[in-house]
């Protein structure tokens, strides 16, 4: 099993920044690749962005693309989704995911999840 607890939510305003965190424990080395999801009020999750914890490679969203950027540290287990000019369609529960298959099979479905973090933007 893998345990992953996000942190960094808020409030900012738009044209602000964030950054979240996302710590991973147990059976890491099982994990190829960890990404971010997020879920707005009566919307269904959406894929955010994803790295390969192997390589580095990152895949993100094309309503993200340019505005945030996800990052590793291996030695510490933790993946970071920096998140600038944020708009307020960007509001919703951002949930950190890792997945143990290779390639960006976890866009479609990973195979752990945290707890979630809020994240809102005013207007």
């Amino acid at each position: 099993q893998v345990q992953l607890v996000e942190s960094g939510g808020g409030l900012v305003q738009a044209g602000g920044s964030l950054r979240l965190s996302c710590a991973a424990s147990g059976r890491t080395f099982s994990m190829n690749a960890m990404g971010w999801f997020r879920q707005a009020p009566g919307k269904e999750r959406e894929f955010v962005a994803a790295i390969s914890m192997i390589v580095g490679s990152t895949l993100y969203a094309d309503s993200v693309k340019g505005r945030f950027t996800i990052s590793r540290d291996n030695a510490k287990n933790t993946v970071y989704l920096q998140m600038n000019s944020l708009q307020p369609e960007d509001t919703g529960v951002y949930y950190c995911a890792a997945g143990r298959a290779l390639g960006w099979k976890i866009r479609d479905g990973p195979d752990y999840w945290g707890q979630g973090t809020q994240v809102t933007v005013s207007s």
